[in-house]
């Protein structure tokens, strides 16, 4: 039996058409896995904690640690080096190196290169140079130890374990009995899709043509991993950002009330946080009071949801579309 490394690429996974979290739920069950391992990134907020569970994919924890030591000794080379020149010149060479695979990973791939030998030796020759630019030892021990302690909580595991992108060489060579998927025959299906569209839309941009986006979003009603109530709520933040505050409103309380269960778990908070300002922005004070204490009272809601409510109960919320 062997351990299956499925990269992860955390919040990037929202700007892959064709590497997203719907993406990464169909992987696993192109795999024929019905729990996934979880080795990456702690944060409440990641987009496969939201996917994952909502597509009844069981999460198994455990193998992370509290690596904060990990980034507190980085740290602190960090701030030893930049107290002199050559210290300086060394720190931006791991900086140029980390910006190369920086650019990398943001392009749009498909799965099978992602976990393809490109991108895998892009992430080894990365970590070679900043091996080059802060010295081996001193420089990258911090990142050395921790993935040994990663690897010695995964070592005798088997099924499919999620693991950060730059992650994967190092377990690769650490883990003998561990692999990459073979994606040649995969193709993102409509989860993947579905995802894409909605992550599309929660992330506007100045040239999107916004009328064929919420012509894509009003045609969708949506799967397990993106609802149809996350259609409507992104579909909102469309009219919200044109000030069409009446649009916004309908569709937004036409998400809450299809809210039928936890999951995803992000978007009940998310939700009602827009919904709170909108009504907020309309001059329904008391209402939106009620709205924001209804995303602080949820047991999980995001921290953008969360920062959202307690702004909008300390001062209302203005819509301003100046600039």
């Amino acid at each position: 039996m062997t351990l299956t490394l499925l990269p992860d690429l955390g919040d990037l996974l929202r700007l892959h058409p064709q590497y997203n979290a719907g993406t990464v739920v169909e992987i696993i069950r192109h795999l024929g896995a019905s729990e996934v391992l979880w080795a990456s990134d702690t944060d409440p907020d990641h987009p496969l904690r939201d996917a994952l569970p909502a597509a009844r994919l069981r999460i198994q924890d455990g193998f992370t640690a509290d690596w904060a030591w990990a980034d507190a000794e980085h740290g602190q080379l960090q701030g030893f080096l930049s107290q002199y020149p050559q210290g300086r010149e060394r720190l931006r060479g791991a900086a140029g190196a980390e910006r190369e695979f920086a650019a990398l990973v943001t392009v749009p791939m498909l799965p099978a290169q992602v976990v393809g030998a490109e991108v895998l030796d892009a992430a080894r020759a990365y970590h070679a140079a900043t091996r080059a630019a802060l010295d081996e030892g001193p420089g990258t021990h911090w990142r050395e130890k921790r993935l040994t302690e990663l690897a010695a909580k995964l070592a005798g595991q088997t099924g499919v374990v999620i693991v950060p992108l730059d992650d994967v060489p190092g377990l690769l060579d650490l883990l003998p009995d561990s692999r990459v998927p073979d994606l040649t025959g995969f193709a993102p299906g409509e989860t993947s899709r579905l995802r894409a569209l909605a992550d599309r839309a929660w992330q506007l941009r100045e040239d999107d043509d916004l009328n064929a986006l919420l012509a894509a979003l009003d045609r969708e009603t949506g799967d397990r991993v993106t609802p149809g109530a996350e259609l409507s709520a992104a579909a909102a933040g469309i009219y919200l950002a044109v000030g069409d505050l009446v649009a916004a409103r309908e569709l937004l309380e036409r998400a809450a009330h299809a809210l039928t269960d936890d999951l995803p778990r992000s978007l009940t908070g998310l939700t009602l946080a827009r919904l709170g300002q909108v009504r907020d922005a309309q001059g329904d004070r008391e209402l939106a009071t009620r709205t924001y204490r209804a995303v602080l009272a949820l047991n999980h809601a995001p921290a953008i949801a969360i920062a959202t409510a307690e702004a909008g109960l300390k001062e209302p919320f203005n819509l301003n579309l100046e600039g």
